[in-house]
């Protein structure tokens, strides 16, 4: 799993076009190998991305959940903590 793709369903505010073109541009960057193509292949990894960008809103439109949505900014705090926790700052110890 890339790590640059964050979760998108269940959000409050609800999961902007441009996140879900981002996260499909990490998907096609990480299953192609290119973080930039070259020419030749800028129309079909282009393609791809809108492609991939189309099926995560058809999806996330269609799922359903009872539960409440999260906070981004709680989820950004807690994600921070894990963070901190995984990755000590070898300057405050």
């Amino acid at each position: 799993m890339c790590r640059n793709i964050k979760p998108l369903y269940n959000f409050e505010p609800e999961t902007t076009s441009q996140e879900v073109h981002d996260a499909a541009l990490q998907y096609v960057r990480k299953v192609s190998g290119m973080n930039k193509p070259s020419q030749a292949n800028a129309e079909a990894f282009e393609h791809a991305v809108a492609e991939i960008a189309h099926a995560t809103e058809h999806l996330l439109a269609e799922l359903v959940t009872s539960a409440p949505p999260k906070d981004r900014e709680v989820e950004r705090e807690k994600a921070r903590a894990r963070a901190a926790r995984r990755f000590p700052d070898p300057v405050a110890s």
